[in-house]
């Protein structure tokens, strides 16, 4: 069978390809960067689309032999008008999809059966009638909580639970919501898959569970061995309780105040039996915590929504932009010859940031990371994903992974923290004569004077900064 996916760099997406490859199923991924897609944990051939959807696709096309489509774009965290980007997604998809041989679209939706729905859920549905106005069959899946290694619940839950022993939290704590395992939302995607009996039906899929947020940050806190203590308060608007995820969380705060607006409205799943027909055991939100760490401890996690490029400030065409700009830009270059071992230099560079650190001044780099965020920036707390490797397009503290070429020694990180300006920093290691060398490049391309003034006023920090990391980065074990 041949598969189309749609936002296949996604949480979803990266994890359903790699199950539907298994299968045997030949995939088509369409992805908005080819340079930051990574097909590494897909098994087999993968044929990969370039689109965005959100702009120009006439000169785009899909395989005419598709069977099925999935739809699995979503723009909650692309500001304001996320709504109107995902209804462009939706007209540009069904314009392209409407040329092959695709005979069912299945879309993963949220459940919409509150009697208000936040701005998000309403998105979701419009979204749902965009589809079916279109002539191939839709199946749509409403799920509420995703939990799983490296999704936007299960880490904003993680950071509030591991980091505060006492939460005051707002009132939204007591709404209703029905998790579900990220094994199983992959499980419903792919056992649909021609299911005629589904063709233009939707269905609620959820865990076995109804929960409040409480109890759900209750439980992580038992699975996680922590005692906890919760206190409810009235007082805290919805401008507030964003403020609050945002600074505690490694959320960005476009997403805090959707997710603020989501968190009113209770999502719990109208009865049916698709899991049964399915033959589906529905995890327990304990037991699908306790199965992402897990992933996380055996370093399997395949993809983290920290990753995506709507989780960000950058825009994502900078992601094509692999060489750095030279005119108009202030540089600080170190260099140092190799004499241990270059191997293991090369994979402090792969093991930088995160819970490694920056390997000199962590504390300084710690200060940026709040300093970022109390201006609006996405801080240090999206760590990465993995620990040793990294690929192109991947989160990595407040940096983007712009090239991860380990076989040619280069690492390029573009930043995403909030600065009157652009910044870039480069560690490539050279062959120079008979020696390696380690080149680290820091560059930054200012906005007007407010650029040029942070730049000098950063040069005392720099030079103890950068001259550390580069110190550090040569420190080896000799053998």
């Amino acid at each position: 069978m041949h598969i189309l996916i749609t936002g296949a760099n996604g949480y979803i997406g990266q994890r359903l390809a790699a199950v539907l490859a298994e299968q045997g199923h030949q995939i088509t991924c369409c992805v908005r960067s080819k340079k930051r897609f990574t097909t590494d944990h897909i098994p087999g051939p993968v044929q990969v689309v370039e689109v965005d959807f959100s702009g120009d696709v006439s000169q785009v096309s899909f395989p005419e032999d598709i069977d099925v489509a999935f739809f699995l774009i979503h723009s909650m965290r692309e500001g304001a008008s996320f709504e109107a980007s995902e209804l462009r997604a939706v007209t540009n998809f069904l314009q392209l999809v409407s040329a092959t041989r695709c005979q069912q679209i299945i879309y993963l939706s949220g459940i919409v059966n509150a009697p208000q729905l936040s701005r998000h859920l309403s998105s979701r549905l419009a979204v749902e009638q965009a589809l079916r106005a279109g002539k191939v069959p839709v199946t749509v899946l409403r799920a509420g909580i995703v939990v799983g290694s490296g999704s936007s619940s299960f880490e904003i839950i993680r950071d509030l639970v591991e980091k505060l022993p006492v939460m005051i939290t707002p009132e939204w704590v007591n709404t209703r919501c029905q998790p579900i395992a990220i094994r199983n939302v992959i499980s419903f995607l792919a056992g649909t898959l021609l299911m005629k009996e589904a063709y233009n039906q939707d269905f609620d899929i959820g865990g076995p569970e109804v929960l409040t947020y409480k109890q759900m940050l209750l439980q992580f806190a038992a699975v996680r061995g922590l005692k906890r203590y919760i206190i409810t308060v009235p007082v805290m608007t919805p401008r507030l309780s964003s403020y609050w995820l945002y600074f505690v969380t490694s959320t960005s705060y476009q997403l805090a105040v959707n997710l603020v607006d989501s968190m009113k409205v209770d999502v719990i799943c109208r009865p049916n039996n698709l899991s049964r027909q399915l033959n589906i055991t529905l995890l327990t939100y304990k037991e699908a915590v306790a199965l992402a760490f897990q992933k996380i401890e055996q370093q399997e996690v395949i993809s983290s929504w920290k990753d995506a490029f709507s989780a960000s400030n950058a825009d994502p065409r900078i992601i094509g932009n692999i060489e750095v700009p030279v005119f108009g830009c202030f540089k600080d270059i170190k260099r140092r010859t190799i004499d241990g071992n270059e191997q293991e230099v090369l994979q402090k560079i792969w093991s930088i940031g995160g819970e490694t650190g920056w390997y000199y001044g962590n504390t300084l780099w710690k200060l940026r990371g709040l300093m970022d965020k109390a201006f609006g920036g996405v801080g240090l707390r999206r760590g990465r994903t993995h620990r040793t490797s990294i690929s192109g397009g991947d989160a990595l503290d407040f940096w983007r992974v712009i090239v991860a070429d380990k076989a040619n020694k280069r690492l390029l990180l573009f930043a995403e923290m909030k600065l009157p300006g652009e910044a870039w920093l480069e560690f490539q290691i050279n062959q120079k004569e008979e020696q390696s060398e380690l080149v680290q490049t820091a560059t930054f391309r200012p906005k007007g004077i407010l650029g040029r003034l942070y730049w000098y006023s950063m040069l005392p920090f720099h030079y103890f900064i950068f001259n550390g990391m580069i110190n550090a980065l040569l420190k080896t074990d000799k053998k």
